[in-house]
């Protein structure tokens, strides 16, 4: 597997947050960069909640100026998550066994294995970052309350990838989910996402500060808000926690 034309790679032994570093490097790049931290001290998932970051997992950030909206860019998401999904199945060959939670977690055998962040260091750049429980997942005790129980893709399938030998396919199913992406826009990718939601038909709830919402999952929109079909009507939800 070749690594994909146009995306630079820089990976480091020890970085605070790649994130971070994303923001600190990204005025000198010439194009999109993947930015991976062997080590990760001061790591972060949605809503500036740590993120666990044991040796041997992964942690990277993609950095790029994508063209469109902020609203187009946020978009990425789904294909970031598509792009996870693909390179778990080309790693371990067991496509039934993940599934993408909305908005940005990738599940195997039902407990939460990845996650996305997107952040926006300045106008005009987009950083997806993407945390991976390669190895090690944390304690139950160390996620919050109600949350997935947190899974590696070591326990759960016993395949044994390094960082570095996951980056490559990341990267070469993001880049070929992006150029579908800026092609044909959002119809297809969300299409491919639905065909790999977790829990599609069924009732969860959202949760958006103190307010929560439970109904079905019935879609995804043409704008990546959450559908849910409540005793009372239709609901689209822009931002929330996600509780099955």
């Amino acid at each position: 597997m070749h690594w994909p034309e146009g995306y630079g790679r820089r990976v480091l032994p020890e970085v605070d947050s790649t994130n971070a570093e994303a923001a600190r490097v990204a005025e000198g790049l010439s194009g999109p960069e993947w930015i991976l931290g062997l080590r990760q001290t001061a790591g972060r998932g949605r809503r500036g909640r740590p993120w666990a970051d044991p040796d041997g997992n992964f942690s990277a950030t993609l950095v790029m100026r994508p063209q469109g909206a902020p609203q187009t860019a946020a978009l990425r998401s789904f294909v970031a998550s598509l792009a996870l999904y693909d390179a778990f199945v080309a790693v371990t060959g067991r496509a039934g066994s993940f599934a993408l939670k909305w908005p940005n977690d990738v599940l195997l055998n039902g407990g939460k294995v990845a996650g996305i962040l997107l952040e926006s260091p300045r106008p005009g750049l987009l950083a997806i970052g993407i945390g991976v429980n390669l190895t090690q997942a944390p304690p139950v005790a160390a996620v919050e309350a109600r949350a997935l129980r947190p899974v590696s893709l070591l326990s759960e399938t016993g395949v044994a990838v390094t960082a570095e030998e996951f980056l490559t396919p990341l990267a070469v199913a993001f880049a070929r989910h992006d150029a579908g992406f800026a092609t044909y826009g959002f119809a297809p990718v969300r299409e491919a996402w639905l065909a790999r939601a977790a829990r599609l038909g069924e009732v969860i709830t959202a949760r958006t500060g103190k307010t929560e919402t439970t109904g079905t999952f019935v879609d995804v929109d043409a704008t990546g808000n959450l559908v849910l079909q409540t005793a009372k009507s239709r609901v689209a939800i822009p931002a929330a926690d996600v509780f099955f």
